[in-house]
Formats: C-alpha cells, structure tokens, sequence
C-alpha cells in the first residue's frame, strides 16, 4: 500500500512565470502565476510548479561532480520538429549530435536538463 501519492513536480528557477511560459509553449497547458510560486496546469490533470530561488545555480550535464538532480522525458511524435520547436522556445542542446538514438538532450532556459523522446 502507497504511503503517498505524488502530488506536484516543482523546479526551482531565477523566474517562474518565464520559465512556465517555456513549458506552456512546449507541454500547452494554463500558467496561473501566484507570484513567487507558477503552477502550469497540463492537459493530462498533472500539474508542473515553479519557485523563485534566490541565487539559483543550474545543474551541469553531463557532469559527475555535479549532479543533474533530475531530468524530464518529454515524449514526442517528430523528434526533428519537436527540436527545431524547443530552440526556437530557448532551450539549449545538450546532447543532441547522435541523430540515430530515440531521444536528445536540452536545457530549458534556466538550465535544468530535459529530453525529447520519440514516443
């Protein structure tokens, strides 16, 4: 039996509402800024939140000494579409030079790590 169920994602960020606008253009969905803390409200009913930090610093990937903390797998049907979408949205590849692997790794303009999945 589960103790908990999960309730929300939150990445910390230098900006919120700029950062949820980010992953409202790539996921869609409806931002609703409370200031210090954005919540985008996807589709599917699941929720990704946003919290001001104060002297954030991004993960580094790849880096061993410095660990990612966590990534997104966002699937997608065109992985060439969904790139070209992304970087005209901000994001910053990270491992995008193997063409023939199902996924690509990005930064979303605060610097957390995700990828585009073909799904």
């Amino acid at each position: 039996m589960a103790v908990a169920e999960l309730g929300v994602v939150v990445l910390d960020c230098p900006d919120p509402r700029a950062l949820a606008g980010f992953y409202a253009a790539v996921l869609g969905g409806t931002v609703e800024d409370q200031g210090e803390w954005v919540d985008l409200r996807l589709p599917g009913g699941q929720t990704l939140a946003f919290q001001a930090a104060p002297g954030f610093v991004p993960p580094k990937w790849p880096a061993p000494d410095h660990s990612q903390q966590f990534h997104l797998d966002l699937d997608v049907k065109d992985l060439d579409a969904a790139e070209k979408a992304v970087l005209e949205l901000g994001a910053k590849p990270l491992d995008t030079a193997d063409r023939a692997r199902t996924f690509r790794v990005y930064a979303d303009p605060a610097g957390h790590p995700f990828c585009l999945c073909a799904g």
